[in-house]
């Protein structure tokens, strides 16, 4: 009998190719209409940032704190998306015996018609814990500003999601043969080490749910044989939120889905759609992220960083890593906190998320254009507000 994993591997590289083929522009009009967060990104007072803005070590009040404004977000402002929560205990080097809870949220928004075992999902992840030491480790770069990130992108493409699914109903398609994929994001517990990085002291809630969901089987005449081979993109966010970082394209598997999304972050920057790259804004600020759009040859750092991507990428999972090298100056120091996210970066990070998962899930057409700006527009809103500042400057 052939190897589950291999098949598993053709499987996906099937579907990868086909995206590949398929994939439709979201047009000009679409991305100048994509929303910003706005004050919800305030790090005092913002719904959706400023309450991860705490330590959350796993098994904390923390942590249990974060994991509930996750839920409520979903359940009260989106609650067409489904909320599962994976647990698992586990010991540390610094807590002897006793079993430390981890929790990893699994949140899902399927086509309406969709069975289990039938329907893929472009999956968004990161880690929402934070380091046991230094003490009082904030981790807003690692990595609350990318959960804040995955949270808006989800509340941006929800009502497109729900007028593409229900005009294919109207059209009466044969739904059985059309579009299965759906979204899943995960909020991933234990990615930091307790006291030192090793193979047993990290990853302890994307090693647990690796496996659960390897370990999910579907009926057996499914396309997608259990949970895990039901992801057809993991795009993992790690440490965004500093200024000017720059993300190489780490696998050559997935180097095409890095292109898609670097051709947009152009895109967006040549509409003036980005924050950090705006009129008076450094030079090295408007660089682009993904510094490798036209890479070439077989220099691939796959392997060089440790994530929460490993333990699915064992088992067959195709990942994009968004993940700056160098790392962040703060990192892992107790100056990664709100203060220190470059917000027009975080901005940007939460503009181009959400442009490719729209642009993945085939949403063209369906986002709301409504208040869409032109060009000109934003500029003169610009020149007018940076006015208004060199006055309170003199």
């Amino acid at each position: 009998m052939a190897n589950p994993r291999y098949l598993l591997y053709v499987l996906q590289t099937l579907l990868l190719t086909y995206f590949a083929a398929a994939y439709t522009a979201l047009s000009e009009r679409s991305l100048r209409a994509l929303p910003g967060p706005g004050d919800d990104f305030d790090i005092k007072t913002g719904k959706l940032l400023s309450p991860i803005l705490r330590p959350r070590v796993p098994g904390t009040p923390g942590s249990i704190a974060v994991q509930n404004h996750f839920i409520d977000f979903f359940k009260t402002t989106i609650p067409k998306w489904n909320v599962d929560l994976q647990n698992s205990t586990s010991k540390t080097p610094v807590t002897g015996d006793k079993e430390i809870p981890f929790v990893n949220l699994i949140i899902t928004r399927d086509p309406p018609w969709a069975t289990p075992g039938f329907s893929s999902r472009l999956t968004l992840v990161a880690h929402y814990d934070s380091k046991l030491t230094p003490k009082g480790f904030i981790g807003a770069i690692d990595s609350a500003a990318s959960c804040a990130i995955l949270m808006h992108a989800a509340r941006s493409i929800d009502a497109a999601l729900t007028a593409k699914w229900e005009k294919m109903q109207a059209d009466g398609l044969d739904l059985e043969f059309e579009d299965q994929q759906g979204v899943q994001i995960l909020f991933l517990d234990g990615e930091e080490a307790f006291k030192a990085w090793t193979a047993q002291d990290s990853l302890y809630g994307a090693r647990s749910l690796a496996a659960d969901m390897e370990a999910t089987a579907h009926a057996a005449q499914s396309t997608f044989h259990n949970a895990l081979s039901s992801i057809s993109l993991f795009v993992l966010l790690d440490l965004l939120g500093a200024e000017t970082p720059t993300v190489p394209s780490y696998f050559k598997t997935t180097h095409w889905a890095y292109k898609k999304m670097a051709k947009l972050e152009n895109r967006l920057r040549s509409l003036a759609l980005f924050d950090s790259s705006s009129k008076g804004a450094s030079k090295s600020a408007a660089q682009p992220f993904l510094t490798e759009l036209d890479k070439k040859g077989d220099r691939w750092m796959g392997g060089a960083i440790e994530d929460d991507h490993l333990p699915f990428m064992d088992r067959g999972v195709d990942v994009l890593h968004l993940i700056p090298l160098p790392f962040p100056r703060v990192w892992h120091t107790r100056d990664d906190d709100g203060d220190h996210l470059h917000m027009a970066t975080v901005l940007d990070w939460s503009k181009l998320v959400t442009a490719f998962a729209a642009e993945w899930m085939e949403l063209e057409g369906f986002l709301n254009t409504d208040h869409a700006t032109s060009k000109h527009e934003r500029d003169v809103h610009f020149a007018e507000n940076t006015r208004v500042h060199d006055k309170s400057e003199l």
